[in-house]
């Protein structure tokens, strides 16, 4: 594990993203709350925050952070893609005050609200799929600002 005892204390954040693909069907069930598992949103936002506050404990080597805070915000018009599969993209922001950066709670945040959006559907429709996560910027530390 990486010493960062000697890096200075800084304000830090990281926003990663990813998209669920699904049918217009599903897409359409899960925004009415029609899925048998229930309210599949509130649930992923569940799930992100706790996934990006337990990063530590899932990926080798990172630190344990104290979060300042985790938002999660859903988009569900995304368009269609070639196959007419309609999408929920989730993005994941996570700040803290410390000495190293929170890309990797931002990124697993984001990948563990899809994996629910995914269990919580996957009744309906298990051909759903998962795509594009990635990290979309960060703030702070020793390299500075970064936007893909």
């Amino acid at each position: 594990m990486v010493d960062v005892g000697g890096k200075q204390v800084s304000r830090r954040s990281a926003t990663a993203e990813v998209t669920v693909r699904m049918s217009a069907g599903t897409h359409a069930a899960l925004l009415a709350g029609e899925l048998p598992k229930g309210d599949v949103l509130s649930t992923a936002r569940i799930a992100a925050i706790m996934a990006a506050k337990r990063t530590h404990e899932a990926i080798p080597m990172c630190h344990p952070l104290a979060i300042d805070g985790v938002e999660v915000a859903f988009d569900s018009g995304v368009a269609p893609d070639g196959k007419g599969r309609r999408g929920i993209n989730v993005q994941v922001t996570v700040s803290c005050t410390g000495r190293t950066g929170v890309e990797m709670e931002a990124l697993h945040g984001a990948a563990v609200a899809a994996l629910t959006i995914y269990d919580m559907a996957k009744a309906v429709e298990k051909s759903m799929e998962i795509e594009g996560l990635r990290l979309l910027a960060k703030t702070g530390g020793k390299s500075g600002d970064w936007k893909a």
